[in-house]
C-alpha cells in the first residue's frame, strides 16, 4: 500500500535529531537510528521525569503487541544479553509504540475520552505491517528500530487530527514523531560507550515482522521502574 508522504522536520529534543533519508527503506532507519545511537557519549536516567509519580494517570494512543510471540522472544534475548548493564528490562506484556497522549485521567472525564475515540474511529488508516530491527537506542532508552515510518506516521496524524477536532492538541506533531519500539531503559545518567559496546552485536539478530490491526487508547501508569497500563479501547484499524 502507498502511505501518503510526510515532511519530517529536525528537533534537538527528538531523538534522532533528524529523520531518516527515505522512511520506508527498514535498511536505511534502521543504519540512521544505529549512527544516532552510536554518537551519544552520555546516557540519561529514563525515570527522571518532572511530574510523573506513582499516582499520575494519563491516557495514550499506543499500539501494543500481546499477541506477537516472535517479538517477545526477540525482546528477551537483547535483556538477556544486556542484563550485565543493569537496564530495566520491558515486560513482554508491556512492549508498546507510543503514539501521543491524550491526556491526564484526572483532567478527561471518561464522557470527553469517549468522544476522543468517536472522533478518531472514521479517520484511522487501513492496517499494516512493520518490521522490527535491532539494535538501537537513544539518550535514556534501547530500542528496536520499526520500519517503514510512512504507515505509523499516518496514524498519528490521523489521531493528531481527530484530537485537534475537539480542541485537544499533541504534545508533538507528526513532523517531529520518531516511531520506536523500547526493550529496556537506562536508570541512571552513565557513560554511553560500553552501552554501545554491548548493543553492537545484537545488531546480526533476525528483524521480526509485525502486523499491525488496531490502535488502542490506554490509561497509562508507571510502577516501579515500568511502564503498566489498562487497555480503555481497542479500535480496528481500516
Amino acid at each position: 500500500m502507498s502511505w501518503p508522504h510526510f515532511q519530517l522536520s529536525a528537533d534537538p529534543a527528538a531523538f534522532p535529531a533528524h529523520p531518516p533519508a527515505d522512511l520506508s527503506d527498514p535498511a536505511v532507519i534502521a543504519a540512521h537510528d544505529q549512527a544516532a545511537f552510536d554518537a551519544v557519549e552520555t546516557m540519561v536516567d529514563h525515570w527522571d521525569r518532572p511530574g510523573w509519580t506513582a499516582q499520575t494517570r494519563a491516557y495514550y494512543w499506543m499500539l501494543t503487541f500481546p499477541d506477537s510471540p516472535a517479538l517477545a522472544d526477540l525482546a528477551l534475548s537483547c535483556q538477556r544479553h544486556l542484563a550485565p548493564l543493569g537496564l530495566d528490562p520491558v515486560p513482554d506484556d508491556g512492549l508498546h509504540i507510543t503514539l501521543t497522549r491524550v491526556g491526564s485521567a484526572a483532567a478527561l472525564p471518561l464522557p470527553r475520552l469517549d468522544d476522543v475515540i468517536s472522533a478518531a474511529a472514521p479517520l484511522l488508516p487501513a492496517a499494516f505491517r512493520l518490521r522490527a530491527v535491532p539494535l538501537a537506542g537513544s539518550r535514556g532508552a534501547i530500542r528496536l528500530t520499526v520500519a517503514p515510518w510512512g504507515p505509523v506516521l499516518a496514524l498519528h496524524a490521523a489521531l493528531s487530527k481527530s484530537m485537534a477536532s475537539l480542541g485537544l492538541a499533541p504534545r508533538k506533531p507528526t513532523a517531529l514523531f520518531r516511531p520506536h519500539l523500547s526493550l529496556a531503559y537506562n536508570n541512571r545518567p552513565r557513560p554511553a560507550a560500553p552501552v554501545i559496546e554491548a548493543v553492537t552485536p545484537l545488531r546480526g539478530l533476525a528483524p521480526v515482522d509485525l502486523h499491525v490491526q488496531e490502535v488502542q487508547v490506554v490509561e497509562l501508569r508507571r510502577e516501579d521502574r515500568a511502564y503498566r497500563w489498562n487497555v480503555v479501547k481497542s479500535l480496528p484499524l481500516g
